[in-house]
C-alpha cells in the first residue's frame, strides 16, 4: 500500500514537472493559427468598441461603454493601435486610419501633456506607422522613408517637447505644454524613466529628417543621467532636473526607473554609441550585486545597496525579456518562471508583490491589462522556441479572454484576488498586450525578419535597403525599422562621400595583397601565351617550373578578384536608381516581385547593383525585362525607365566575422551599396544574436 503510495505521489509530479516543462504538449502550425484567431478576435473587440464608444477621446471606458481623455485629448487610443493593424495584416484598416490621422490630428493646443507618455505613445506610434506606410500598401510621396505626413506629425510633436529640456542639466520637466511650453510652477522633480526614455524616438526621428537636435538632446539627458549615479553604480527613483539632486533613492528596475535601462540597450542597437552598453553593462553589474535575490529583483538604497523593498512590480517584468536582448538567456528565463509562478497564483500580476509574503500587496493588487510579461515571453520564445513559453502565453491569453472581456471591451482588473474590474482600457492594451501575444503565435510576420529577406528603394539619396528585418521596438511596442533609419541618415550619406573618395585613390592591388612583381608574372604569361604555341609552352620545363605556374595562377585570382572589386565599387557609384513600386499588380514572369497591400515579399528573389563577383556575398544580378512592373500613381516617374522593387536575400550580406579573414572583412565592406548598415548591424549583432 504504501509503495503504490509512492508511486502514485512520484507520477503526480512527474506530470506537473512535464506540464511545467512543456513536454506534453507540442503545438502544431494548427494550434497557433488557432490562438493567434482568438488574439485577433480579442484586439478586433477592443479596437471596435473604442471605435464606436470612444473615438474620438483618448480612451475607451468598458464598463459604462463611453470614452475619456487622459494623456492629452488625442485619440490616443488610435495612434497607439495604428502598427498593431499593419501587424496583423489589416493594411485596408490601416490606410483608412492613416488618412483619418493625417487630416484630423491637431497638436496646437493648450493643453498639458506628459513629455513621456507624449514621447512613447504618439511619436512613437506615428513613428511607426509612418515606416510601416509602404508595407501597408499607403501611397507613399516622393522621398520616404525620408519624408511622409505621418513623420511630419511626429516631428512636429517632437518639436513641441523640445522646451521641456530646456535646464541647465539637459534633463526635461515631466509635463509641457503643447502651445507655451513648460508651466508656470512646473515642478522640477521627474522618475528617471522620464529622463532617459527618449533615445529610441528622438534617435529616429534624428535619422529621418537630418535634424541633429533630436539625438543630441536625448544623448545629454543620457550621459546627465549616467554623471549622476551613485558611487557603488546604481540611480534612483526621481531626480530634481535643475539641480541633479536625487529626491527618491529608492534603487530598482521596475516603476520610474525601468525603460531607462530598456532604452540604453536599444539605443545601442540602433545608433552608433557603443557607450550606451556600456552604461548598461555596468548598471546590470550593480544591479546583480545589491538588487538580486535568487532570480528575483529587488529594490535598495542606491548610496548604501541594502534592500528597502522587498517587492516585485508588474512593471519589472520586462526584464527577462531584455536580458534575452543582451544574450543572457539563462538568466532571463529563471526569472520569467518566478514571475509566472505569481501569474498562476492570481491569475494576472498585481502591480505589487510581496515576495517574502507571497501575497499581493494592499492596496496596490491591481493588473490594467499590462504587456511586460508576455513582452518578455516574445523575445525569449525568439531566442529559443522553447514550447514551455507557448504554454505562458496561452495562459496570459485564457486569462484576459474569461475575466476582462465586456460587451464593449476589455478592462482593467481593479483586484487580482477577487477578479473585480475596473472602468478603463488604457492604450497599451491595443498597442502592447494584443500584439506581443499576437507575435508569439505568428512565427513567420513580417517583424521576425532576421535579416533574411528585404526590398530594395529608391530615395533622393540613392538606393536603400528596407523590411530588412532588426525592428526595434520602443518601450509602447512601436516597432522602428533600423534599415529605414540608416537609409536617411547622415551617416549612410557620409559613407557614400568616403567611398567616392577611395575610388579616386585606393590601390586595389595592394588592398588584394599583389605586389607588382606578381603582376608582371601574370602579364608575361599572358602575353607569352598570345606569341606562342600552346604545346611549345609546354615543352618549355625549366627548373621550377610546377612551382611558377601554382604562383601564376595564385596571383591571377587574385587580380581577378580585385577586377572584380573595381566594377562593383564603380557599379555602387553609378549605378542607377531603383524606383519602389506599390502597383498592386503582380508581375506573372517572377514570383520575386513583391505585390503591395497584404502580401509578403518573396523571400528568393535576389538582386541589387552588386554582382555575383565576392563569394562571400554571392548576390544575383538585376532582374531582367519580364520582371519589370509599372510604377505606381503615388511615386513620381524615375529618370531611367521603371524598375521594380527589388526583393532581395539580405543573408548574404551578414558577415560572419569569424569565417572571415582580415582581408575578406575588408573587401566586404567596399562590395555594395547596402553593405555599410548590414555590416554594422552585424558586428552589434554579435552581441545579441547567436549567429
Amino acid at each position: 500500500m504504501e509503495l503504490f503510495r509512492l508511486i502514485f505521489v512520484v507520477s503526480v509530479f512527474f506530470l506537473i514537472f512535464c506540464l511545467d516543462v512543456g513536454l506534453l504538449k507540442k503545438y502544431t502550425e494548427d494550434d497557433l493559427l488557432h490562438y493567434r484567431n482568438r488574439v485577433v478576435q480579442m484586439f478586433q473587440h477592443a479596437y471596435n468598441g473604442y471605435l464606436k464608444y470612444a473615438y474620438p477621446l483618448d480612451e475607451l471606458r468598458p464598463l459604462t461603454c463611453d470614452g475619456q481623455d487622459t494623456w492629452g485629448s488625442y485619440s490616443l487610443t488610435l495612434i497607439d493601435a495604428l502598427d498593431t493593424l499593419a501587424v496583423m495584416g489589416n493594411y485596408s484598416e490601416f490606410q483608412r486610419v492613416t488618412e483619418l490621422l493625417e487630416t484630423t490630428l491637431d497638436f496646437d493646443r493648450d493643453i498639458n501633456v506628459s513629455v513621456f507618455e507624449t514621447n512613447i505613445r504618439v511619436v512613437g506610434g506615428l513613428l511607426s506607422g509612418h515606416l510601416l506606410s509602404l508595407k501597408a500598401g499607403v501611397q507613399v510621396e516622393a522621398g520616404w522613408p525620408c519624408s511622409g505626413p505621418l513623420l511630419r506629425l511626429a516631428e512636429k510633436v517632437a518639436r513641441k517637447l523640445l522646451p521641456a529640456f530646456n535646464t541647465s542639466t539637459g534633463m526635461p520637466y515631466g509635463t509641457v505644454n503643447l502651445m507655451y511650453g513648460v508651466p508656470k510652477g512646473e515642478t522640477p522633480v521627474t522618475c528617471t524613466a522620464g529622463v532617459g526614455t527618449f533615445i529610441v524616438e528622438f534617435g529616429a526621428l534624428s535619422q529621418l529628417t537630418g535634424l541633429p537636435i533630436y539625438m543630441d538632446t536625448a544623448m545629454k539627458a543620457l550621459r546627465s543621467l549616467w554623471m549622476l549615479k551613485s558611487p557603488i553604480g546604481l540611480v534612483g527613483n526621481h531626480i530634481d532636473v535643475l539641480t541633479g539632486k536625487w529626491t527618491a533613492l529608492d534603487s530598482g528596475i521596475g516603476a520610474g526607473v525601468d525603460s531607462y535601462f530598456e532604452y540604453l540597450v536599444k539605443g545601442a542597437i540602433l545608433f552608433p554609441y557603443p557607450e550606451l552598453l556600456e552604461m548598461f553593462n555596468a548598471y546590470k553589474q550593480s544591479i546583480t550585486k545589491y538588487l538580486k535575490r535568487e532570480d528575483w529583483y529587488m529594490w535598495s538604497h542606491m548610496e548604501k545597496g541594502t534592500i528597502s523593498l522587498p517587492i516585485f512590480q508588474s512593471l519589472e517584468a520586462f526584464w527577462p525579456g531584455l536580458l534575452s536582448l543582451t544574450g543572457d538567456i539563462d538568466g532571463a528565463m529563471k526569472t520569467l518562471l518566478n514571475y509566472h509562478q505569481i501569474w498562476r497564483q492570481f491569475g494576472f500580476l498585481p502591480e505589487f508583490y510581496n515576495i517574502p509574503k507571497a501575497e499581493a500587496q494592499p492596496n496596490r493588487e491591481g493588473y490594467p491589462l499590462r504587456p511586460e510579461l508576455v513582452e518578455s515571453v516574445m523575445y525569449l520564445y525568439q531566442a529559443t522556441n522553447d514550447p514551455q513559453l507557448l504554454d505562458i502565453a496561452v495562459d496570459i491569453l485564457q486569462s484576459i479572454e474569461q475575466s476582462t472581456r465586456t460587451p464593449c471591451g476589455h478592462a482593467t482588473v481593479k483586484n487580482v484576488r477577487d477578479h473585480q474590474l475596473e472602468n478603463r482600457m488604457e492604450s497599451f492594451f491595443l498597442a502592447e498586450t494584443t500584439k506581443y501575444l499576437y507575435l508569439i503565435f505568428d512565427t513567420q510576420n513580417f517583424i521576425h525578419n532576421s535579416g533574411g529577406h528585404g526590398s530594395v528603394i529608391w530615395t533622393p539619396g540613392g538606393q536603400c535597403v528596407v523590411d530588412a528585418g532588426g525592428y526595434v521596438f520602443n518601450t509602447e511596442a512601436h516597432p522602428i525599422d533600423a534599415a529605414a533609419l540608416y537609409c536617411c541618415s547622415a551617416d549612410r550619406q557620409r559613407q557614400l562621400q568616403e567611398t567616392e573618395a577611395i575610388l579616386s585613390d585606393i590601390d586595389l592591388l595592394q588592398l588584394m595583397g599583389i605586389d607588382k612583381e606578381m603582376e608582371n608574372v601574370v602579364w608575361k604569361r599572358r602575353h607569352r601565351k598570345a606569341d606562342e604555341n600552346p604545346d611549345e609552352v609546354k615543352e618549355k620545363k625549366f627548373e621550377g617550373w610546377d612551382e611558377q605556374q601554382r604562383m601564376e595562377k595564385q596571383a591571377e585570382t587574385l587580380v581577378g578578384k580585385a577586377a572584380a572589386t573595381t566594377d562593383v565599387l564603380v557599379e555602387m557609384v553609378a549605378t542607377e536608381p531603383i524606383v519602389f513600386n506599390s502597383n498592386d499588380s503582380k508581375s506573372p514572369s517572377d514570383d520575386a516581385v513583391p505585390a503591395s497591400g497584404d502580401a509578403e515579399s518573396s523571400e528568393t528573389g535576389e538582386s541589387s547593383s552588386c554582382q555575383q563577383k565576392n563569394p562571400s556575398l554571392q548576390v544575383m544580378p538585376p532582374p531582367d525585362d519580364g520582371q519589370l512592373q509599372k510604377p505606381s500613381p503615388g511615386i513620381p516617374p524615375p529618370p531611367v525607365d521603371p524598375v521594380t522593387v527589388v526583393p532581395i536575400d539580405l543573408w548574404t550580406f551578414r558577415v560572419s566575422i569569424n569565417n572571415l579573414t582580415e582581408q575578406e572583412k575588408i573587401n566586404g565592406l567596399f562590395t555594395c551599396p547596402m553593405r555599410p548598415f548590414h555590416a554594422r548591424w552585424s558586428l552589434m549583432g554579435e552581441m545579441f544574436i547567436d549567429e
